[in-house]
């Protein structure tokens, strides 16, 4: 999916951060059009920072949690409606820090099961295909 005119777009990067065989999904707090929709954490590529940077940083503000980022996972993906493009990579918690909703109006733990439990973004859907065959089926 990468061709030229994507390499081109400013990139938006996100965590997919798994713990005990779950995802940490994130519910949108403003912009008003778009609170109540959820999406993985993350944020926008500053001028002059590296993806893996931009993480780091991005889960310190809106998370208040240290991460080791790892490889991206699924494609980069268009995002609807704006001229940049999604990065998602593999992100791993550092220590007992639990993630903090400074930016959010809530955090849950999703099972791959419980994935379709709440109204993702668009642009979040290829990536959380790609996750969810990561991840263990939950034990019944």
């Amino acid at each position: 999916m990468r061709n030229e005119r994507t390499s081109l777009l400013p990139v938006i990067v996100g965590a997919a951060l798994i713990r005990a065989g779950r995802l940490l999904a994130c519910a949108r707090a403003r912009p008003p059009e778009l609170a109540g929709w959820w999406e993985l954490p993350g944020g926008k590529v500053e001028p002059g920072e590296s993806e893996r940077d931009a993480l780091l940083r991005e889960c310190r503000e809106e998370l208040a949690v240290p991460v080791i980022v790892g490889d991206q996972i699924g494609p980069t993906v268009p995002i609807p409606g704006r001229e940049a493009v999604l990065k998602v990579y593999l992100a791993t918690l550092v220590g007992e820090a639990e993630p903090q909703p400074l930016e959010h109006a809530e955090l849950r733990w999703l099972a791959p099961d419980r994935f379709d439990s709440v109204a993702w973004l668009p642009a979040d859907a290829p990536i959380l295909a790609a996750i969810h065959g990561l991840l263990p089926a939950p034990a019944h």
